[in-house]
């Protein structure tokens, strides 16, 4: 099984920003827990801040893998772009949220991904990525 994580702006900060809703742990360092605990999944991983190039990597993964999960970050409430293209590929989307966006600005309770996902987990830190996993894996 091949699943890749797609995660947004500043989430290459975990561990460094907002400790107190986003944790002390860098994602680099969850992601070598999580591909300990499922050894015989291949995951791919892609961060980046800029919202063509996560357009990009959804199409360029978007029709061979088993399932994705993303963290869109600020996108998420933004980017019609990067809602149109999960829409647009085969692969199954789980959108992943560290903190309950809904507990926080109003302007984050707007999600342009939840939509074209198959699910969303929202609010449950790290565990979120696991959580889609897991769905992933009973599918």
């Amino acid at each position: 099984m091949k699943i890749a994580i797609i995660n947004g702006p500043n989430l290459n900060l975990l561990g460094k920003r907002e400790t107190d809703i986003y944790g002390n742990k860098s994602f680099e360092f969850f992601f070598g827990e999580l591909k300990q605990k499922y050894p015989h999944i291949h995951f791919s991983y892609f961060q980046s801040n800029v919202e063509g190039e996560l357009i990009n990597e959804l199409q360029r993964i978007g029709f061979e893998f088993d399932g994705i999960i993303i963290n869109p970050g600020g996108y998420t409430h933004t980017s019609v772009a990067i809602g149109d293209a999960v829409a647009a590929i085969k692969t199954p989307v789980v959108e992943v949220h560290i903190s309950n966006v809904h507990a926080r600005e109003d302007f984050r309770r707007l999600s342009h991904v939840s939509g074209k996902a198959a699910g969303s987990i929202i609010g449950l830190g790290l565990k979120g990525y696991e959580l889609a996993v897991e769905w992933f894996l009973s599918k």
